[in-house]
């Protein structure tokens, strides 16, 4: 059976890549920043966040997620909105991580309970005695 953790991170990205694409615009009207910078970091960090989903058959791609994080918590130096959708975004991340750890480690000890209960089974079965086959002579 699949971990749940990549789906739970692949969905939380998604959602943050559209929260930071809307960003751009707010950078530029309330934070002042230029165009060209907004522009760069709004939408450069939703294309990355957009992207890190298909990436994160390898473990290293979580940590990358975790910079995401901390670059989206950060933008709260431009826009102060951002330190509280990001640390949102960031606690999302760290419960999905968590929780899907959990569901692994309670997974693995249903199936091994399963595999014990299967094991006593078969060990209290008692043998099967082969039932005799008549004599053909005899008859």
């Amino acid at each position: 059976m699949r971990s749940p953790r990549r789906g739970l991170c692949s969905a939380i990205l998604v959602l943050e890549g559209i929260t930071l694409g809307l960003t751009t615009p707010v950078l530029i009207t309330l934070g002042g920043v230029p165009t060209g910078a907004a522009l760069g970091l709004g939408l450069g960090l939703a294309v990355v966040c957009l992207l890190l989903p298909a990436l994160l058959r390898k473990e290293w791609a979580y940590g990358a997620g975790w910079i995401v994080q901390v670059l989206a918590i950060a933008m709260g130096l431009l826009v102060t909105p951002m330190y509280f959708l990001g640390g949102i975004f960031a606690l999302l991340w760290g419960t999905a991580l968590w929780l899907s750890a959990k569901i692994d480690r309670e997974r693995a000890e249903a199936f091994a309970a399963y595999a014990a209960e299967q094991a006593a089974q078969l060990e209290a079965q008692p043998e099967a005695q082969p039932e005799a086959q008549p004599d053909a002579s005899t008859e």
